[in-house]
């Protein structure tokens, strides 16, 4: 492989683009600034759009009648680095350890946006023009729920009509193994906020006769499952559609994924719905979550006070048929209803996205599917996603078409963690799946 796809990969890496942190706006509109500039010098028609957020790069080639529209998806943006004293190596300095690049971003989703990009520009050098109609669709937002490209998304319908979307912002089963994803769960955030005095007090003083939020909180969180993990919110289970038998017959036969999760999480054991496999749970079960509790002192030592307030964050991972705003709204009510003494509940709705799901037999997806056997060189794994994707479902909605979903990441990625990576044999295989998958397309 020429130096010059990983050179290109590794300037794109560079930009700090953390959409959630407005102390990198500057970074994050120059990673959109540097893609719409590369793909003009690839030939493509490319222009920044403006959003109340981060920009939009869409570029286009020469559409022609009767020929397939795809439209490539992928975001510039990535999570925050934190905690920075865990990295190995500078989080926003690219270096190739072991045929792995680390960086924050190389996985998700710079390395495989770019292997496309690298691909598309191999093929235009090679061969002059690519198969199909291309649009390509670069936002700066996904890792903040993409507020603002649904609504870009209706304002530019005509100019974004196509046929089928292709991403790749998903995972690979294995090293090696071609991976298709034609589903993805949904998500829907909320916090919910205990207030109880109107100030910090001295524990000794008044405690045993006002109510701490910080154990109020704890009760609240403890009430979202039973002992087994199921989910105890009424209704909550209500429109889940079951696994179809092929499903699980299938993703028995991808090995023993229990013991590759306790490898990748250090987890002492497995833990989850009673009667589902690991792979059932995080890829097709709806999930309860609690992403952050907080309440009281926090410092060094000990401060002996009942706090004024507490909190937790959670989230709920949708599976197809649930809605999440029914959801949010049978696990407020769920909050509301424990009645708790003395302290006031608060739930403050977040972001939400629909789950996604394609049928992996129709004729797209078994394009996609000769495309990774192509690449690859054995027919792919068929699985679902534990994960969201939110933006897939708008695609669905506005555009009326479905997306694939061509992961090249692979499980120990480290994807949102310091030390995330990506090998530069994926990064050089998607390259190549690009190809492929336009020729299957087309």
């Amino acid at each position: 492989m020429s130096t010059q796809p990983l050179e290109d990969l590794f300037t794109l890496l560079r930009f700090a683009s953390v959409s959630t942190d407005s102390a990198h706006d500057g970074a994050t509109r120059a990673a959109g600034e540097w893609l719409r500039n590369k793909l003009e010098g690839m030939g493509f028609r490319a222009a920044l759009h403006e959003t109340p957020g981060h920009p939009v790069v869409v570029a286009k080639n020469e559409h022609k009648p009767g020929r397939q529209t795809v439209l490539l998806y992928g975001h510039y943006d990535v999570q925050p680095a934190e905690p920075l004293e865990e990295w190995r190596t500078p989080a926003f300095e690219p270096v190739v350890i072991d045929g792995r690049i680390f960086c924050r971003g190389a996985t998700d989703n710079k390395g495989q946006l770019m292997a496309h990009v690298c691909g598309l520009e191999r093929t235009l050098l090679e061969q002059g023009e690519l198969p199909v109609n291309l649009t390509i669709l670069f936002e700066g937002e996904e890792e903040i729920g993409s507020p603002n490209l649904k609504p870009f998304l209706e304002a530019h319908k005509e100019e974004l009509a196509c046929d089928v979307v292709a991403i790749s912002d998903t995972g690979m089963v294995a090293p090696g193994v071609g991976t298709f994803t034609y589903g993805l769960r949904g998500i829907a955030c909320c916090e919910v906020v205990v207030r109880g005095p109107a100030i910090d007090l001295h524990s000794g003083i008044f405690g045993g006769a006002v109510a701490n939020p910080a154990t109020m909180v704890s009760k609240l969180v403890a009430g979202l499952h039973d002992l087994n993990g199921k989910v105890l919110v009424d209704g909550f289970y209500d429109a889940v559609r079951p696994l179809a038998e092929w499903e699980r017959q299938a993703w028995k036969k991808l090995g023993d994924s229990e013991a590759e999760t306790l490898s990748l999480t250090g987890s002492p054991g497995l833990f989850g719905e009673a009667g589902y496999s690991d792979l059932e749970r995080r890829w097709a079960r709806p999930t309860a979550e609690v992403n952050g509790i907080g309440g009281g002192y926090q410092g060094e030592g000990s401060k002996t006070v009942i706090g004024r307030s507490a909190f937790a964050k959670l989230s709920f991972r949708l599976v197809p048929d649930q809605e999440p705003g029914d959801i949010l709204a049978k696990v407020q009510a769920h909050l509301q209803k424990q009645q708790l003494p003395g302290v006031k509940v608060e739930v403050q709705i977040g972001h939400v996205g629909q789950a996604y799901l394609m049928d992996p037999m129709s004729a797209r997806g078994q394009a996609a599917q000769r495309a990774l056997e192509k690449t690859f060189g054995a027919p792919p794994a068929l699985i679902r996603e534990g994960g969201s994707i939110p933006i897939v479902q708008a695609f669905k909605e506005v555009l009326g078409v479905d997306t694939l979903l061509l992961g090249l990441a692979l499980p120990d990625c480290q994807a949102h963690a310091p030390n995330e990576n990506f090998p530069v044999a994926n990064f050089e295989a998607g390259m190549v799946l690009n190809r492929h998958l336009l020729e299957a397309l087309a």
